[in-house]
């Protein structure tokens, strides 16, 4: 993480690759066209851009740099050989080496390699099924028609974000863990701390970022670590209950991986989802001719739908990952020791694999996104979850509010996250 950004007066346009910085934050507050010919710039290079890692406001030690991965080839390569492109020497949430009194908040199965990772994932795994997500399918549908119930009782406008795509995967995340109503805007604050320590609105100065991370990742590990201590005790049908008394081939979470795991959980689970609803919500409002060719037939096109609002949504630009020997891949050199940054939004705009990429097209077929993430162990736990959850939310509203439109969205300052703060509504 790097120092904040001023508002800059003006801003010098990108020309060629050697214009860009991917380490400025006025890159990163940039509009999308100017960011998607950026990228498309670093697509057209013979071989992946190398930018030296920023400085590092929370400590630990700054490397040498990182190699850009912008293609799509790229990133599917690099996911699916996670033995050569590892994810847990140094975190893959940060360009510079996670520090070490951060791994006990943030050390989550994200920033692990097999067979850690895969200890983990098979504990928690199981409550991420189709089969187990099909079992609470009317509790999203019922979650995202009372937040349509909510925001037709306003009689207006209201925030997006906050007041309709927030409200669903907050709720869903919550109740699974067995969080009660009245902790929900804790977790939601919390998380936005979290992802969006970098945009002064949650995060003011510069100088507090570092235990402003560390209390919000304190607090929600103990959050969830109180109540699995009830849970021991008195288990319930919840997913705490199923986790802190799980025994699978003999291996349980401790209390640090089960913190670490929710504290994943709300982030990925919640914020991703919700700016994926955000974006396509604005999507929809800028392409009515795809707003009514879904409404004629919902449901038979929903599938493609959602897969064209992540793939252009891409709500996490990139994951890290570092080089474990010296390797090829694609014509091109990795040395031991190295790091890469997958990025994925670039990736779900390379032209090389998707016909008129900046179109919005709800009957995209084939979608090759990775808005997911990239094949391999770390593809997204919660993918089935999430795509529940925007179908049930646009079903809601497309069905009840079909002239919902939204405004101009006010966007996180984050190199990581491809978030959307606020957005104002009208119906």
């Amino acid at each position: 993480m790097t120092t904040q950004p001023t508002e800059p007066a003006g801003r010098t346009p990108i020309t060629s690759a050697a214009d860009i910085d991917l380490n400025d934050w006025d890159f990163w507050g940039r509009p999308d066209e100017e960011r998607e010919h950026a990228f498309r710039l670093l697509r057209d290079l013979d071989k992946p851009a190398f930018f030296p890692e920023p400085e590092f406001s929370l400590g630990g030690i700054t490397g040498p740099g990182y190699h850009a991965l912008v293609r799509h080839a790229d990133i599917l390569e690099a996911s699916r050989n996670p033995e050569v492109f590892c994810s847990g020497d140094g975190g893959a949430t940060n360009i510079p080496d996670l520090p070490g009194e951060f791994a006990e908040y943030f050390g989550s199965m994200i920033n692990m390699d097999d067979p850690r990772h895969a200890r983990l994932r098979r504990i928690v795994s199981r409550a991420f099924t189709p089969r187990m997500i099909k079992q609470f399918e009317s509790d999203v549908d019922a979650a995202a028609s009372r937040i349509v119930d909510e925001l037709l009782e306003t009689g207006s406008g209201c925030d997006f974000v906050t007041e309709v795509a927030a409200k669903l995967p907050l709720k869903i995340i919550c109740d699974m863990m067995g969080i009660p109503e009245k902790d929900y805007r804790f977790v939601f604050d919390r998380s936005n701390i979290v992802l969006g320590a970098t945009d002064p609105e949650y995060v003011s100065k510069r100088e507090d970022i570092a235990h402003a991370l560390l209390t919000a990742g304190m607090e929600l590990q103990q959050l969830v670590q109180d109540l699995a201590a009830l849970r021991i005790e008195t288990p319930t049908d919840d997913l705490t209950s199923s986790l802190v008394n799980a025994n699978i081939d003999g291996e349980r979470l401790t209390a640090q991986e089960l913190g670490s795991f929710f504290i994943l959980l709300v982030v990925a689970g919640n914020e991703t989802t919700r700016n994926a609803i955000s974006h396509g919500m604005r999507l929809l409002t800028l392409n009515p001719d795809q707003r009514r060719l879904w409404l004629e037939d919902f449901e038979g096109r929903a599938p493609r739908a959602i897969e064209e609002i992540v793939r252009l949504a891409a709500p996490v630009n990139y994951m890290r990952r570092k080089v474990t020997r010296d390797h090829e891949m694609n014509g091109n050199l990795y040395r031991k020791g190295e790091k890469v940054l997958l990025y994925y939004w670039a990736a779900n705009r390379d032209e090389r694999v998707f016909d008129d990429p900046l179109r919005f097209d709800i009957l995209r077929d084939p979608n090759p996104h990775v808005g997911f993430g990239g094949p391999g162990p770390h593809f997204c736990l919660g993918a089935h979850l999430a795509r529940r959850e925007i179908t049930a939310m646009f079903r809601e509203l497309l069905r009840r509010v079909p002239q919902i439109e939204a405004g101009t969205p006010e966007r996180l300052l984050s190199s990581f996250i491809n978030g959307i703060k606020h957005m104002p509504c009208e119906f």
